[in-house]
């Protein structure tokens, strides 16, 4: 096969977005349209690809980590234009696919389809739709004999070719060698003042290039985002289509239409999630996992048996066999839980790790902390590891009872078998075996009166 080349036209404001940021920024499914389209453009393997940016132009470059060569489109004069500022950077000869950044569940088999049936350069393909109401669209204009003769953009076309349904969708193949040409040939007198690339269609027609038309497979491949509500309408679709592969693969999904997934999901045997769950990044699941209504999982490996219980939040982490989580909980970076580890509801433990069988069940704050197995910590109970300047570790021993309301000031450490009594204040090392109160000493004042409001 000669070269192929792909450029992702992305130059857009996208006024009806009214957002600051540019169009091909706004996400689906937790990622900006421009990276889905570039990651699908580069499972094809290009020799060269290639972006177009205009608006915003900065912030895409920062925020879409891709290898791809950034091509400048100073003035937003059309499509055809865009296309004619990246011809510095295409080669001379191969097939050239044009995607769009707000375009972005377009999918490799159909991409690949394209390709094929330009047959290296000797046709010019387009992506085509059939619409019920084809209203806004570029309509394809065939001859009797069915063979595609030009594009005719809504704002342009008469009554009668209004009334075709067939459109186009943008995406194209076109011979490389002849892009410098066609482009030099556009014209502007339209509507809208622009450059069409759809106008090399007809170009392709009089230099005896045969066009060639691909039927799209399903509506929302090619769908572009132009406002918050197509892009919610996308999302869906992305959202849905992950249900359904999980659920086909033995996930139990408690409600398809609430649930988001932001990155990868693994799931193992017998998973059951409850509605608007959102996994986020990297996530495993092992089997016979339960996902309770409303948790947030952002790169989280979860092994089997263990439940996560409801409104939980866990970032970064990693969770052993038949842990219970929840419900209130919050996980933050490099925290590690053992098997049987029972985190309960309202207690954050963040850069921690906790070992087999222990047990933190009520409001709690473990922050940069070792803890051993079978340790119970009591409710209300705070390691105190920021100074205001420095972080400081707290090391809690096997087979401990942490009191209700304990204050562990970091560091510290407290040692196996070691109690310490409910309200205490504990800055220096606990023994082995002791109980340890560090508490004032209680008294009543026999003569002291409440204060009465005046």
């Amino acid at each position: 096969m000669n070269q192929l080349s792909i450029l992702i036209l992305a130059a857009g404001k996208g006024t009806r977005m009214y957002s600051d940021r540019a169009k091909v920024l706004h996400e689906i499914a937790g990622q900006s349209m421009i990276s889905r389209v570039i990651d699908t453009a580069l499972q094809l393997q290009p020799d060269f690809i290639g972006a177009v940016i205009g608006h915003g132009k900065e912030l895409v470059k920062a925020q879409t980590e891709r290898p791809v060569q950034w091509i400048e489109q100073a003035e937003q004069l059309g499509t055809g234009h865009a296309v004619a500022c990246a011809l510095p950077y295409l080669p001379k000869d191969g097939v050239t696919l044009v995607l769009y950044g707000d375009v972005p569940l377009i999918d490799v088999p159909t991409l690949k389809a394209l390709i094929t049936a330009a047959d290296n350069g000797k046709n010019t393909v387009l992506l085509t739709d059939t619409l019920n109401d084809p209203t806004g669209y570029g309509r394809i204009v065939r001859e009797n004999n069915g063979h595609i003769v030009r594009i005719v953009e809504e704002k342009d076309a008469l009554p009668e070719e209004k009334e075709i349904d067939e459109i186009n969708t943008g995406i194209m193949v076109l011979p490389t060698a002849k892009i410098a040409d066609w482009t030099s040939r556009l014209k502007n007198a339209n509507a809208q003042g622009e450059y069409y690339l759809t106008d090399v269609i007809a170009l392709s027609v009089a230099d005896h290039i045969p066009v060639i038309g691909v039927a799209l497979p399903a509506h929302y491949l090619a769908a572009g985002v132009n406002n918050k509500l197509q892009q919610a309408e996308l999302e869906r679709i992305f959202q849905r289509q992950t249900a359904e592969c999980l659920m086909t693969a033995g996930v139990t999904i408690a409600d398809p239409n609430r649930f988001d997934v932001r990155g990868t999901l693994q799931c193992g045997k017998d998973v059951f999630i409850d509605i608007n769950a959102v996994f986020e990044g990297e996530c495993v699941l092992g089997n016979r996992v339960q996902i309770g209504a409303n948790c947030v999982l952002k790169n989280v490996q979860v092994a089997d048996d263990t439940v996560i219980k409801p409104f939980s939040h866990l970032e970064n982490c990693t969770i052993g066999n038949n842990a219970q989580i929840g419900p209130f909980a919050r996980l933050r970076p490099d925290t590690v839980l053992s098997d049987n580890v029972h985190i309960g509801n309202f207690v954050e433990v963040k850069k921690s790790t906790v070992k087999e069988n222990s047990k933190i069940n009520h409001l709690t704050y473990i922050g940069d902390s070792d803890i051993g197995a079978n340790t119970n910590i009591g409710a209300g109970t705070i390691t105190c590891n920021y100074d205001g300047v420095n972080k400081f570790r707290t090391e809690i021993g096997d087979n401990v009872f942490i009191g209700s309301n304990t204050l562990l000031v970091a560091p510290v450490k407290v040692g196996n078998s070691a109690t310490t009594g409910a309200g205490s204040v504990i800055t220096k090392t606990c023994p082995n075996d002791k109980l340890t109160v560090a508490r004032a000493k209680q008294i009543t004042l026999d003569n002291w009166q409440r204060p009465v409001k005046k």
